[in-house]
């Protein structure tokens, strides 16, 4: 009777449990919650490729601006008795760029344009190697009482260092003393009917490929208290004439009169 009980359990026993491996194969190869991480992880790849195109785009149209502007909104500068209007693209400085008085204004401008910042012309004032083909003026109350051709004979004659001898494009070239504290610069003259002498600094490269955006610096008075100094590269030196004429009628034409009634001065109304 035992061997039967004992056959009858046996045979009632239950099955074995499934082993490791086998409960393994039971579970599927990709959960659901495998799929819902896969998935939102390719969204905010997707989110971050299309913030960093979008952000790429921006900061690389920032960096090309690099504090240019190609707006040509007329800004109102004030510098002490002289009020000019100028195109914001003009201006150098963004901290320049607004209504008001000031101490100063720096402009750059192409040459022989006498055009500000624009997209046609951005590799100009970009481009170091072709900054040659620029002009930068700073425009500030004067300080002296003559300018850079006033000052030839009371200043500049007494600094005179040796003989005078022929410079480039038919300009009188004079060395300057080394105490006088011009370093290698030279100045240079040129008689001009019913004005007074042309007078530039110049430092004059060994070779026009060394030739920098800055080498020639002359300063006129213009206005009714208002110095312009403009620098220029001595690879537009043969165009020391128009190039004068060419500034001083640019600041000329921006000047404000402030005499001149409103009602006058718009439309005569």
């Amino acid at each position: 009777m035992m061997a039967t009980g004992a056959e009858g359990n046996e045979g009632k026993s239950m099955a074995p449990p499934l082993s490791s491996a086998a409960m393994i194969e039971e579970r599927p190869l990709i959960s659901s919650g495998f799929v819902y991480r896969l998935t939102a992880g390719v969204a905010v790849l997707a989110a971050l490729t299309v913030a960093i195109s979008v952000g790429g785009h921006w900061l690389g149209e920032k960096i090309s601006l690099a504090g240019h502007t190609t707006d040509i909104k007329p800004i109102s500068v004030t510098i002490g008795d002289d009020t000019m209007r100028l195109a914001a693209n003009t201006i150098r400085f963004p901290s320049e760029r607004s209504d008001g008085t000031a101490e100063r204004v720096d402009l750059y401008l192409t040459w022989p344009q006498m055009q500000g910042y624009s997209e046609t012309d951005r590799m100009r004032f970009d481009d170091i190697s072709q900054s040659s083909s620029l002009i930068f003026l700073q425009i500030s109350q004067s300080t002296m009482s003559h300018d850079m051709s006033g000052r030839l004979g009371p200043i500049y004659s007494q600094l005179m260092d040796g003989a005078a001898y022929a410079g480039p494009f038919g300009l009188t070239a004079h060395r300057l003393r080394t105490d006088a504290g011009y370093n290698d610069e030279i100045l240079l003259t040129a008689p001009r009917p019913g004005e007074t002498d042309y007078v530039v600094r110049c430092i004059l490269p060994s070779s026009p490929a060394l030739a920098t955006s800055g080498d020639c610096q002359r300063d006129i008075k213009v206005g009714k208290d208002l110095s312009v100094l403009y620098r220029f590269s001595s690879n537009q030196l043969g165009d020391w004439r128009a190039m004068d004429a060419a500034v001083q009628n640019f600041v000329k034409t921006r000047l404000v009169d402030n005499t001149v009634p409103v009602s006058t001065a718009v439309g005569g109304r």
